[in-house]
């Protein structure tokens, strides 16, 4: 299977009201890193629940910036990603996140909520191209650009077990 390119930028975002979104799909993940792999690309296998099913997903991505990988991604047999997961990297933590996809204005957007948060979460939306104006629905506040950031990684996320900076409970300053 040939690598695509993925465009894609992440926002920190406080939790929304899921219920003013037009969420098209509800998806309980485990995420899973694996060794390294040719060329340093990141490698990880998912476990992911969708309304009762659960399917497996293995992804290798090798990072040209921030914003632009190459990215292959499959599904895999249940088997697969178990013998998969016994190449595991021991130091990096798997990732629990349950992600709602919802549709605003044509752009699909991806919202990731961690198990450690309720007030603040990640959204994600690829683009067709870096230069991509993005439309951000009204029922979402955006706190910051986290693109660049590698601290909002998955895998820094759920390593620390908290988002970075210890943003303030207090929503009014």
């Amino acid at each position: 299977m040939a690598a695509e390119l993925e465009i894609e930028r992440k926002f920190l975002v406080e939790f929304p009201d899921i219920t003013k979104l037009d969420v098209k799909r509800k998806l309980t993940i485990i995420q899973t890193y694996l060794h390294r792999g040719k060329n340093n690309s990141q490698r990880r296998v998912r476990r992911l629940e969708d309304n009762g099913n659960i399917f497996y997903t293995y992804t290798e991505k090798i990072f040209i910036s921030p914003e632009i990988r190459e990215e292959k991604e499959y599904n895999i047999s249940c088997e697969e990603y178990e013998r998969l997961l016994d190449e595991a990297d021991p130091q990096l933590v798997p990732v629990d996140k349950v992600r709602f996809c919802f549709n605003y204005k044509n752009q699909l957007f991806e919202l990731d909520t961690y198990p450690f948060s309720d007030r603040l979460a990640v959204m994600e939306l690829e683009l067709h191209s870096p230069g991509q104006v993005i439309d951000f629905p009204a029922d979402v506040r955006v706190i910051k650009d986290v693109t660049a950031d590698s601290r909002y990684s998955n895998a820094a996320l759920s390593a620390a077990g908290e988002f970075p900076d210890n943003q303030p409970d207090d929503r009014s300053s």
